[in-house]
């Protein structure tokens, strides 16, 4: 922001959408010689996701303040900018007497914006810090009223050991019962740069929706990291699959490098394992389930204030199902239907212009333990008396 050309006007707490690293820098600016690069974590989230995992858009909201983030300047001249005096309330936001948003309350902007719905939510660096992570928690609910997103946060480096992740979300209460949220365990190396972990873990997510036609329904799990390496307390970190399963198991996406190269590994949300639904506690279900529920808003909206009639039931119903078979027949789906149900539909709502279509969908969950049953069987040794015609 501070090294923007001189009469460029800072965009601070205004959302911008960019397609590109060219038009990224053009509204933000990029980190001078002298600056260290992670100390921008909205350059480097932008940098990551668009050269190396190719993937587009991003919504960035910059809330770094040249003219208020400031530290006085060497022998009394005039303050300079300093991105070290952003706070978690920065980050955080909220909006004020007069109705300006700030920080994540930005997130609401997202859809009358730019007309769309936030996928991925994220602070990366600021995410470690229990408030932040209990506010991007709270900004994937109800998003400008109707809508659902899934948010990133990190276990902090203050947690020494992998064992001690999941107790560090369960006593900072980050394990979101509605399964909004993911939980990543470390970061990455690439070249001398040090990465935060939650902008893989987001350029994951991205790149494999890119070969999914953006339909949410593949893990993350099993997907290149574009990285050379993972980090965590200032330490290189090797895990084992057991490691890697363990943190799984307890509903933290992490790194693991087998198979293939370092890949993203893990498919839980952060309500698993105290949350066994698998609409919460599957990252690629759970996803499905509010791309769908997103979806089906706009799709439908046409019909609000529409005469309640039978046509307008039909409608809406056929609607629904004729998008939900297409669904199933490319395999984003095992099956999916919308029904009218009477149950649902009690007298006094209908009167009152409230109308409700019952969706049932079964996303295909990711498959987390394949195991092959090994056995051997006497019975070949049969073969050894086959008998050989003369």
């Amino acid at each position: 922001m501070h090294r923007l050309p001189q009469g460029t006007t800072a965009p601070v707490n205004d959302p911008r959408l960019i397609y590109n690293m060219p038009s990224f820098e053009a509204a933000f600016g990029k980190p001078g010689a002298g600056d260290n690069q992670a100390d921008f974590t909205l350059w480097q989230m932008a940098n990551v996701y668009f050269s190396r995992y190719r993937v587009a858009p991003i919504v960035a909201i910059n809330i770094f303040d040249p003219s208020r983030h400031t530290s006085p300047g060497e022998g009394g001249g005039p303050d300079v900018a300093d991105v070290s005096k952003i706070t978690e309330a920065d980050v955080i936001g909220g909006t004020d007497a007069a109705g300006k948003r700030t920080g994540l309350a930005l997130v609401d902007e997202v859809f009358p914006r730019f007309r769309l719905t936030p996928g991925l939510i994220m602070a990366p660096s600021w995410s470690g810090d229990p408030t932040v992570a209990k506010a991007i928690e709270t900004a994937c609910n109800n998003i400008s009223g109707f809508f659902r997103a899934s948010g990133i946060i990190e276990i902090p480096d203050e947690v020494t050991r992998h064992a001690d992740a999941p107790a560090w979300l369960n006593d900072n209460n980050l394990t979101d019962q509605s399964g909004n949220t993911m939980a990543m365990f470390g970061n990455f190396i690439y070249g001398s740069r040090v990465e935060p972990g939650s902008i893989h873990l987001a350029g994951c997510i991205g790149g494999r929706d890119q070969t999914t036609d953006a339909v949410p329904y593949w893990s993350p799990s099993n997907f290149q990291i574009e990285a050379e390496g993972m980090t965590h307390h200032g330490e290189l970190i090797h895990l084992t699959p057991a490691e890697a399963a363990y943190l799984n198991g307890q509903g933290i996406v992490t790194g693991l490098n087998m198979i293939g190269g370092l890949k993203c590994w893990g498919d839980q949300t952060t309500a698993y394992p105290g949350v066994t639904d698998v609409k919460d506690s599957s990252i690629p279900v759970r996803r499905m389930f509010s791309w769908v529920g997103n979806t089906l808003i706009l799709t439908c909206w046409q019909f609000v204030s529409a005469p309640i009639r039978r046509r307008m039931i039909e409608t809406v119903q056929d609607t629904v199902n004729y998008w939900l078979n297409g669904l199933v027949g490319r395999g984003y789906l095992l099956g999916g239907r919308c029904d009218f149900e009477q149950a649902d539909n009690p007298t006094l709502d209908l009167m009152d212009g409230k109308v409700r279509w019952h969706v049932y969908l079964n996303p295909p969950q990711a498959g987390r333990e394949l195991t092959f049953i090994l056995e051997y069987d006497p019975s070949y040794l049969d073969t050894l008396f086959a008998s050989t015609e003369a």
